[in-house]
């Protein structure tokens, strides 16, 4: 007699998307188990597959303090908060320091891709010089299930040499192990202005260190259309380099991560009262060809609900389901 074998029944396995491809294929020297996690990044959320990108990140407990990031939204003191938040708005990823991963990743194990940040700065010394503490490994990383690790440099500060020697070598690790590499890379020292931090040459800068020192993934503030180098401004204005709307400055910092063939997510920045505001400047990333946002106090300090609805239309602005 034959034997009988029932019907395969369930979801076939998913296939990347062309833009996946596209997209993993700018990472020539990675090794499978590096790419596996960035495409389980890109393949994660309501924007699976699409190549754009949303994760919420929620360091400021460390960076600026409890109350400061907190006490408008109570819930959020609650680690568990921000997992929920993240899963239920569909984004591709959550990124957070050692103890907020530590206390809710086992009960939300293969739910969200996680990003661990290694390096943290607190304010009870805001130091003109900033450099932020090593708070984590890449054995935790691992421990944890995380995709990647996630890492802050400060160009411009004077101990910004520290900072890259330290993320050469963290991420060399990573890469060995299999994970993705996430950098913030935000100037920020004595040797700049205020201004100066969101100038447009010095974050065209910033994504092009990061690029540079090995980042998969790049995150960077908006530009404004200050030049802040004398000698960039010559450059700047001999050439002619588009910078009136913010979707022109975001696709030159767009070439300055190798001309776009790495990612770069843009900082939601402080919370703004208005929701049309962050609306417009998710408009003006995906016009500039920016891969998305890495939006944490506008989502986690609004009411739950609140920031549901406000990701639902971050996405579908990123999906090209809304104009």
């Amino acid at each position: 007699m034959g034997v009988v074998t029932a019907p395969i029944t369930g979801v076939q396995a998913k296939r990347n998307t062309e833009r996946v491809r596209e997209i993993l294929s700018w990472y020539e020297s990675d090794n499978p188990g590096t790419k596996t996690n960035l495409a389980r990044l890109l393949n994660a959320g309501r924007l699976a597959g699409t190549g754009k990108l949303v994760i919420l990140p929620v360091d400021q407990g460390f960076e600026h303090g409890p109350a400061r990031s907190f006490a408008m939204n109570p819930p959020g003191y609650d680690p568990d908060y921000h997992f929920e938040l993240a899963i239920e708005a569909g984004c591709n990823a959550y990124a957070a320091p050692l103890g907020f991963l530590e206390s809710a990743a086992a009960r939300h194990a293969g739910e969200i891709p996680l990003i661990l940040k290694l390096n943290n700065h607190d304010v009870l010394h805001d130091e003109k010089d900033p450099i932020p503490a090593v708070t984590s490994s890449v054995r935790d990383a691992l421990r944890l299930g995380c995709v990647a690790i996630g890492f802050t440099i400060y160009p411009g500060s004077a101990h910004a040499q520290t900072m890259y020697q330290q993320l050469r070598g963290l991420a060399e690790e990573a890469k060995s192990c299999g994970l993705a590499v996430v950098v913030w890379s935000y100037p920020r020292g004595s040797s700049l202005s205020k201004e100066g931090e969101t100038a447009l040459d010095v974050a065209a800068y910033a994504a092009q260190i990061a690029a540079q020192m090995g980042a998969h993934i790049i995150k960077v503030k908006l530009p404004s259309a200050h030049i802040e180098q004398l000698e960039a401004k010559k450059v700047y204005e001999k050439v002619g380099v588009p910078s009136a709307t913010l979707a022109e400055r975001v696709r030159h910092v767009m070439q300055g991560a190798f001309n776009g063939r790495r990612i770069v997510i843009f900082s939601g920045g402080a919370k703004k009262e208005s929701d049309q505001a962050v609306f417009d400047e998710v408009r003006a990333i995906r016009d500039g060809g920016g891969f998305g946002s890495i939006i944490g106090r506008n989502s986690f300090q609004r009411p739950k609900e609140h920031a549901l609805r406000l990701l639902d239309t971050i996405m579908k602005i990123y999906a090209g389901e809304m104009k």
